[in-house]
């Protein structure tokens, strides 16, 4: 038959080794070529190439128009991120043109957009990149291939918004069967907002149970999906991570000093889509028996690009050690010593050398960058410090002391 002549018919993607597929961000080159094997000598009319990136969701909600009349209501949005076309092959006549038997390679390239959307697959919608190649044979149905490909937008953590403490308190009063059992109040705090998959999340709370029940202290991570379409919201939430208390007898009070919640491989937030968003929170809950929940929700955003080690880590240490201040878990540093100069420990070969070639990163034991998404560090020169000195070398003017001039 004459379908038989093409063997086969793909494509691939450049970068892309045995079992794991090469992952794209916005305003980076995707590149790579189109297969085609014919097993004998074939005319081709044409082999074009797209590349489409977009977001979709959908849903439908029962609704009743009377007693007895009942319709389904569709809700429905897409949003195009990536379009591109091309033409790999077109003969210059117009008409065909004749390919001999065996392997055959086009390659192709094209940019993404500076921005895209980070690729998901949830219940109610998706976002999705794929590249799509089409062969035109004369008196032949078209012969077509797919190759689908990943985009994770880059989110960073070292921002002072994502660096910041989050806390948050809550009180309830316990009742049964409209008696007043008393209240039970809790608080809770975490050091920062912003984290990475397999980060632990140090969670701090405070429970004080002053009603006539015991009660259940509980922690979890929750994704919530928000799908958005002619003005109307469909959202699905799901428990992600997860962790259970000590039960807290009546009349007593327990701390979490810092509580370790860790975060399993989840997709990163998507906060900047129009069709659909993922955001993430740590709900601290308190179960009380014979009332609801007394809930405390507090926002997180789930990065990228995990907490630098040199960069921001001042600030998050500052931060940090306030956050303990507040809840009695640290005490005030003594006032620091003078520095020692630098030359009394720091031999002076060392010092040569290290003018030659640029000082090799340091990382702590207990941080790791190692991760599944990307992340970018800065490699820095490091240069010996000035030598101590308690007083100033350039005073200001104000500052000098006036000389006794003798005539």
């Amino acid at each position: 038959m004459l379908f038989d002549k093409v063997k086969a018919f793909a494509v691939q993607l450049d970068g892309a080794t045995e079992g794991a597929e090469p992952v794209f961000s916005g305003g980076r080159v995707v590149a790579g070529r189109v297969l085609l094997e014919l097993a004998v000598a074939a005319r081709v009319g044409a082999l074009r190439l797209r590349a489409r990136g977009r977001a979709r969701v959908h849903w439908t909600e029962s609704r009743s128009a009377g007693s007895s009349t009942a319709y389904t209501q569709s809700y429905s949005e897409r949003l195009e991120v990536v379009s591109h076309r091309a033409t790999l092959l077109a003969p210059d006549t117009g008409e065909t043109t004749t390919l001999p038997a065996g392997r055959h390679e086009f390659p192709f390239s094209f940019q993404l957009p500076p921005t895209l959307v980070t690729s998901f697959e949830g219940k109610h919608g998706s976002v999705r990149y794929c590249i799509k190649a089409t062969l035109h044979r004369p008196w032949v149905p078209a012969r077509r291939a797919r190759k689908v490909f990943t985009v994770i937008e880059p989110v960073d953590i070292n921002t002072p918004a994502l660096l910041a403490p989050q806390a948050g308190a809550r009180e309830k009063v316990a009742r049964s069967w409209y008696c007043n059992r008393g209240l039970v109040a809790l608080s809770a705090k975490i050091d920062r907002k912003g984290y990475t998959p397999g980060e632990v999340i140090p969670v701090f709370a405070e429970i004080d149970n002053s009603s006539t029940r015991p009660v259940l202290p509980r922690a979890a991570v929750v994704q919530t999906q928000t799908f958005m379409a002619r003005g109307a919201r469909k959202q699905k939430q799901a428990v992600v991570a997860s962790l259970v208390g000590e039960p807290v007898d009546p009349g007593r009070r327990t701390l979490w000093q810092g509580r370790a919640l860790r975060i399993p491989p989840v997709g990163p937030s998507i906060l900047h889509c129009r069709v659909l968003h993922v955001d993430y929170s740590l709900k601290v809950c308190v179960d009380i028996p014979g009332t609801s929940k007394l809930l405390l929700e507090l926002p997180l955003v789930i990065g990228t690009i995990p907490l630098h080690p040199f960069g921001s880590r001042s600030s998050s240490i500052c931060s940090h050690a306030s956050f303990l201040l507040d809840w009695g878990l640290g005490a005030l540093p003594e006032r620091p010593e003078a520095p020692p100069e630098y030359s009394e420990v720091v031999a002076d070969e060392d010092m040569a050398a290290m003018e030659e070639s640029p000082f090799p990163l340091l990382q702590e034991p207990n941080v790791s960058l190692e991760g599944p998404f990307f992340s970018y560090i800065q490699e820095f020169r490091y240069r010996p410090p000035p030598l101590y000195s308690e007083e100033d070398p350039n005073p200001p003017p104000g500052a000098i002391r006036p000389r006794c001039m003798t005539w």
